[in-house]
Parts: structure tokens; sequence; C-alpha cells
């Protein structure tokens, strides 16, 4: 290995601070591109680029200014430190919460580097915590989750973790009980800094036990570190955790307990912790949700939302690798190098959970790679600390360890810089939801895809019926909404399903109203007829105004919303296949129109040409967008064919759509303008987005 010279705690601190600085300048490098873009900014700031971000700053901007007080979604102040810690700094430092939420992420983040240099230090290998901090800050998984504006717990995902890992292994290399003091200590606030890895702490803690037991149970330190960490782990309210921990060290600092004593209590501890805690039934369950991916099959059969999140999803063994690393080639090294680290220093043992989530995301989904990063980082720099060690120049070990983490940086600073990510929305939009917030009162609601619930509630100040986290089965209930043909049934599903939720304390529409699972169960499509011919049928009375929310935007994901009303409730069979396609022209060939996907239209024949077959186009319609509204010309083709073409001049795009889908109520209210003026009211309108007001 290679002999470093020791270094004092200032040379160490001095370290930390140019690793942190690397971390925080190359995330800035986003921030010098979207400063770039104005309409990426809103009220002087650039916004952050995550959806579920406006979740966390909703809630503090609920606390810092009085918004959203009859939104039940909104946690409150101290659900997690992500929403407290973002309170605190907008409310006690010079900066804007849109300033706070932008930078935040980069901040906190970048501190995983102090972990990992200690770790190098409690082993004597300060150049190997230096260079893998380096390399960990930045690497694919981990940039693409704590970058700035990247707005989310994520920015604890791993920071948390390895300063958990660092007590434990000081704990157990010093002998210490005040690192295991520490350790217990950061057990017990992991869940407020990211309950989303309670799974992984609670494995890093059991094999710390399992370890330190097998090991060095006859050393001194070993049963009162063990009783620490079962305390900090008990299945009770947090603040008796934290009297637990704290007697349980005075008891330790007494010496009034003899050893075999000691013994026994870390043993009644540990058992109480693995028999009565739900860290193993966490585990389980966490796995079923990111593997299970069918319908429901109690009740009615409702579409998994799981099935359509690429997160959940299993990838191909080259991004898992870039993600973790980089590049193919340095994940493999990381992961000779980590091996022979378990090897050497075997109380690295407690961070097998780390690896071993990250190589999960190749079945569960890439979010899970941001748990190795750091691990594979110290992997790929401990292998060429031990090749470096055949060298006898010690400059010359220095040059070439620098070098390869320069090799291995390389890859990611290239995605960096290739990482291009837009903010959620634009200037165009925001003005929209921000015209909406001057209309009606916060006890209103908004029918709109998931997607958009948390921009909603912290730019227009609305309520809404789904949203990023709630992922239930009212997801149909939106889907019909925007997907049926039947604009009487959409007005009607909107008042009704929004009354219904808050008549019922909110709970979950859809069950509500079809009465699933109970054995006086309705027919959902029956009920749906009703209120799309039964004119008669009563609706509940109006308690606050419901608006529809249809954003250009979600033409990209259309396709993805009709999955979820696709489905007969009844029987969990797709019904009638719905075609939405947005294309865009490539140029003419002849007598036709080249567009994307491989389609050419006969303008001649008014025929369809896709994937070698051909189909005949019932009507070319053409739609632009004037100051009046939008002007709409339809030209009969086909009359027996089943497709539409829609030729938005506008945006110079097209529209390939089925009968079911030209219909529906998106494209009929947003891209064509064609509404029922007894049922809806448009209250804003933008090329970009458009707001209407149901009036029943």
């Amino acid at each position: 290995m290679v002999q470093e010279e020791k270094l004092s705690s200032s040379q160490v601190a001095v370290l930390i601070a140019i690793a942190y600085f690397f971390s925080l300048a190359v995330r800035y490098i986003w921030i010098d591109w979207a400063s770039g873009f104005p309409e990426f900014f809103w009220n002087g700031q650039i916004m952050i680029n995550t959806n579920d971000g406006y979740y966390f700053a909703s809630a503090a901007q609920k606390e810092l200014f009085g918004t959203l007080q009859h939104n039940p979604r909104v946690p409150d102040l101290w659900y997690t430190a992500t929403i407290t810690l973002t309170y605190y700094a907008a409310k006690l430092l010079p900066f804007s919460l849109d300033t706070v939420i932008l930078y935040m992420p980069a901040l906190v983040s970048s501190l995983v580097v102090v972990p990992m240099v200690m770790i190098g230090r409690l082993y004597g290998m300060t150049l190997v915590g230096f260079l893998s901090a380096l390399l960990a800050s930045v690497t694919w998984s981990y940039y693409n989750r704590t970058m700035a504006g990247y707005y989310d717990t994520d920015m604890f995902s791993a920071m948390a973790p390895m300063f958990i890992v660092y007590f434990l292994l000081a704990a157990n290399h010093r002998k210490s009980v005040g690192y295991a003091l520490a350790a217990a200590l950061t057990l017990i606030l992991y869940p407020f800094l990211y309950n989303q890895g309670k799974a992984m702490v609670f494995a890093i803690s059991v094999l710390y036990i399992v370890y330190v037991w097998s090991v060095h149970r006859k050393e001194a330190f070993a049963y009162p570190s063990i009783a620490l960490v079962a305390a900090a782990m008990l299945p009770v309210w947090w603040p008796w955790k934290i009297l637990a921990v704290l007697g349980v060290f005075l008891l330790i600092r007494s010496r009034k307990l003899p050893p075999e004593k000691m013994a026994y209590l870390a043993l009644g501890l540990s058992l109480v912790y693995l028999l009565m805690g739900d860290g193993f039934h966490f585990i389980y369950h966490r796995i079923l949700t990111y593997a299970e991916r069918d319908n429901t099959v109690q009740g009615l059969h409702f579409y998994n939302v799981v099935q359509t999140i690429r997160e959940a999803g299993q990838i191909p063994f080259e991004l898992l690798a870039k993600r973790i690393s980089g590049s193919v080639a340095v994940f493999i090294l990381a992961v000779v190098g980590y091996i022979l680290l378990l090897g050497r220093l075997r109380a690295f043992v407690v961070t097998l959970p780390l690896m071993g989530l990250g190589l999960f995301a190749w079945w569960g989904g890439l979010r899970f790679t941001v748990y190795a990063v750091p691990m594979a980082a110290l992997g790929f720099v401990f292998l060429f600390y031990i090749i470096a060690g055949y060298l006898r120049d010690r400059r010359l070990q220095y040059i070439f360890m620098a070098g390869v983490t320069l090799a291995a940086l390389l890859p990611n600073l290239l995605h960096v810089l290739d990482y291009k990510v837009p903010t959620v929305f634009k200037k165009s939009e925001v003005k929209v939801l921000d015209r909406l917030k001057k209309i009606g009162s916060d006890k209103d609601y908004v029918i709109a895809w998931w997607d958009y619930g948390y921009p909603l509630w912290y730019y227009a100040n609305k309520n809404t019926l789904i949203d990023g986290a709630k992922h239930n089965n009212d997801n149909f209930i939106v889907s019909e909404i925007l997907t049926t043909d039947s604009q009487l049934e959409a007005a009607r599903l909107a008042r009704v399903a929004v009354e219904t939720y808050v008549q019922s304390g909110y709970k979950t529409v859809a069950d509500t109203l079809f009465r699933n699972g109970r054995e006086d169960q309705l027919d959902p499509a029956d009920y749906l007829k009703r209120l799309g011919e039964d004119k008669s049928m009563k609706l509940p009375p109006k308690g606050r105004e419901v608006y529809l929310f249809l954003p250009y935007r979600m033409s990209r994901i259309f396709p993805t919303v009709s999955l979820f009303s696709e489905v007969d409730l009844k029987t969990g069979k797709k019904r009638e296949r719905r075609i939405f396609y947005a294309l865009y022209p490539l140029g003419k060939q002849g007598e036709s129109l080249v567009l994307s996907g491989g389609v050419r239209f006969d303008m001649e024949q008014g025929v369809l040409h896709l994937g070698g077959k051909e189909a005949s186009v019932k009507r070319f319609v053409t739609a632009t967008r004037t100051k009046k509204g939008v002007e709409v010309r339809s030209e009969g083709l086909h009359p027996e064919g089943e497709l539409t073409l829609v030729y938005l001049k506008s945006y110079n795009q097209f529209l390939l759509l089925n009968e079911r889908m030209y219909r529906s109520l998106y494209v009929q209210l947003f891209f064509l303008r064609s509404y029922d003026p007894k049922l809806f009211e448009p209250v804003v309108e933008s090329p970009w987005a458009m707001v209407y007001r149901i009036k029943i």
C-alpha cells in the first residue's frame, strides 16, 4: 500500500473543503447553463427541475405565507428535514424561498465528501478518502438526483448513510463508545432526513450488530456499542429512542453494570429491535413495491401506476454501471476494488446494504443506483491504492492515483456537461398558474394529471385530486375525465369526484363512488354511462369551484394518461385501443407528407402509410391559434376511416388519432377549443396551457 504522511486535522479539513467546493463547482455548471434561458426564470430566480420538489416547497410556502390552508395533502413543517431546513433557511436568511430550493440540494448533498474523507483518514488512507470523495460527489446517479434545482429528499440519500457508516466504522476501529453514540443518534435522525432509506439503515445496523458480536464480542467496547445501536433502532417513538440511547450511554459511563450484564442488555435490546421492529416487514414491502407490477386483484381492477414509472423498471447492465460509476470499465474495477476492501477491512461488511441496494437497481429500477455510488468510488480508488503501493517513488504513487481518478472522473464530468435538463415548467406556463391563483380561492380544486399536482399547489394555490405521491385508484377518475368523448360525463364526473373527495374526509374517490370491494359494488361502466346520458341524475351540492388544467406538454404523455381508463374495471382487461401519436413533419416526398415515426401521409389519396401498412384517414383537420381562439378547418376524406390527422399549425405538429381520442376532452378543449358553453368556461387561455371552469 501507499505509505502516507500523517496529516493534521487542519490539513484534512482543507482536503474536505477542496472536495466540497469541487462538488459545488460541478453543480454550478447547470446553473450557468440554465441562466441563459429567460423561460426558466420566475420571480427573478431559476426554477427547480423536479416535480416532487414542489411538494416540499409547498409545505414551506404554507408555513411562510399561509397558503394552501385547505389542502389536506400538504405535509406539516416537521414532516421531513427537507421542509424544516427550507422553512428556517427562507425565514432567517436573506434569500427567497425560490432561491433556497434551487441551491439547497447542491449545498446539502455535497456534504457526502465529509464522511468519505474521514473514512479514509480513519484507516490511514486519507488520499483514498479524498479522491473517492471527488469521484462520488459527481458520479452520474448521485449528480442526477442531487444537482442544483433537484430539490428533493434525495439530497440526503447517500450523504446521511455515509455518516452512519463512518461513525460505525470509527466505533469499531477506535473501540469507541463515543462514536457508537454518534452512530446511534444519527440512526435516530436518519428517517427524518430520508425515510425512503429506512430499510437500508436497518440492514446496516443489523450487520454491525452481527459483525461486532461475531468478531469483537470479547472486547470491552463490543456490547456497549451493540446496546447503543440496538436502542437507537427500537420500535418506539423517536423521543423515547433518544432517551433510551442516552440512558444506555450514561449507564455505560457510570461503569455500574458488569460486563456480563451489559452483554445481556445488548442481547435483550437487539432481540426487541429485531423481533418487534418493522424492519424486515418494511424491506419486504419496499421490494414488493418495485418488483410487483400486476393490477389490483381485489375488488375492481385498476391500472397500477408502477407499470408506467421508468425508475421502477428493470434497467440494462450498461446503464446500471454508468449510473453507479460513470462507465462500465470503472464499475467493474470498482466492484473488484470493493471486494478487495471487504477482504482487507472486514468491518466494511456494514456497507454491503449500500452496494447491494445499488445492484438491486438491475431489477428494481434506476433510483436505487444512488446508494452504491460512494462505495463504488471507494472501491475503485482503493484498488489503485493497492496497485500504487508497488511503485517505489511516493510522488509517482500520488501521480498514478490522481491520474486514474481523473480518468474515472472524466465520463462523469462529460455526463454533467451533457445533462441539460429543463426546469419543470417554463415561465409561460407558470404565468397561467399565476393567473389561476388570482381566480377563486384556495378551497377550489383543479382536475389535472398527477405530474402537475405539486406545481399547481405551489404556483396556483389550488388543490388537486391526484399528485406525485398519491398514486391510487383516483388516477382512473382523472384519466376518464381527460379522455372521455362525453363532455357531459367529464363535467359531471369532475364535480362529483371533488365533492365526494371533500365530503368523505378525503378518501379515495374511485373506491367511494364505485363502493370498491363491497357487496353492493357498482358497475363503473354503468355509472359513467349514466353521468353522460341521464340528465335527471342528481349531483352533490356545489361547495367550491372546479377547474380543468390542460397543458400543451401533456400531449407528450397523453397515451400514458389514457392507459388508466382503458381498463375494464370489472375484468381487468383492456378496452378498445386508443391511438394518440404526436408527430412532426420531416418534409415532402412527391404527393406525400413525411412525418416522424416512419409515417407517410399520401395527401392526394388520403391514406397513411405506417410500418408497411396502409390506413384510410377519415378527416384531415387544421387547427390554427389566433388572438380570438382557435380556427379549425376540417376536410372529410374517407367516411369509413378510423383515423384523424390533425395539423396543429401554430406548433408545426401533427396528431394522429383514432375517433375516441379525437373526441376526447383534452383534444377538443385544448387543441380545437371546442367545448359546450353550458358545461365549461375558459378562464385562462394560452398556447401553452388552458384552464376551464366547470359551470355545473
